[in-house]
């Protein structure tokens, strides 16, 4: 085998049928975990819930709510934790191959926080960028750390 095969392997997973079950069942924790910060512990915080369907309404204009958290759940489950798998964690890896693994968790949600209050709120919703720093803000990147950690750890879990 090649260092070039070894570092390939050892960087991506293996795709395989199991590989959606591991997908599916990281976003599914770590969706959990989401909703539980969002909608349960960040009212206690701030007064009210994150709503993160508000922001899909508002970056692509419509006025479907159950759409919105359709999308936002299908987001969460499905193709964050791909990110995860084939970009956060890979890069990762070649970079900083030591690093452990809470902190690729926490560096793999304060990116999706980045995402989402910086590109989608802000560049494509036309918010003030993170919201302007209010208190929000921060109860989003909890909330976003707390996802991309339970990735991170429910991956590891499973690929055991």
């Amino acid at each position: 085998m090649s260092m070039m095969e070894m570092q390939k392997t050892s960087v991506f997973p293996d795709i395989q049928p199991s590989l959606g079950r591991t997908i599916v069942l990281a976003g599914l924790a770590a969706d959990i975990t989401w909703e539980i910060w969002a909608r349960i512990i960040t009212p206690l915080w701030v007064g009210g819930p994150l709503e993160p369907a508000a922001l899909v309404q508002s970056v692509f204009g419509f006025n479907n709510l159950l759409l919105a958290e359709a999308i936002h759940a299908v987001v969460g489950i499905v193709f964050y934790p791909i990110g995860y798998l084939f970009i956060a964690r890979p890069l990762q890896r070649l970079i900083f191959p030591k690093l452990p693994l809470l902190l690729t968790g926490v560096g793999f949600g304060t990116g999706l926080w980045v995402f989402a209050l910086y590109v989608m709120a802000h560049l494509f919703a036309g918010l003030p960028a993170f919201l302007g720093f209010i208190t929000l803000t921060w109860a989003s990147l909890i909330g976003h750390i707390l996802f991309g950690t339970v990735v991170a750890f429910v991956v590891r879990q499973i690929e055991r």
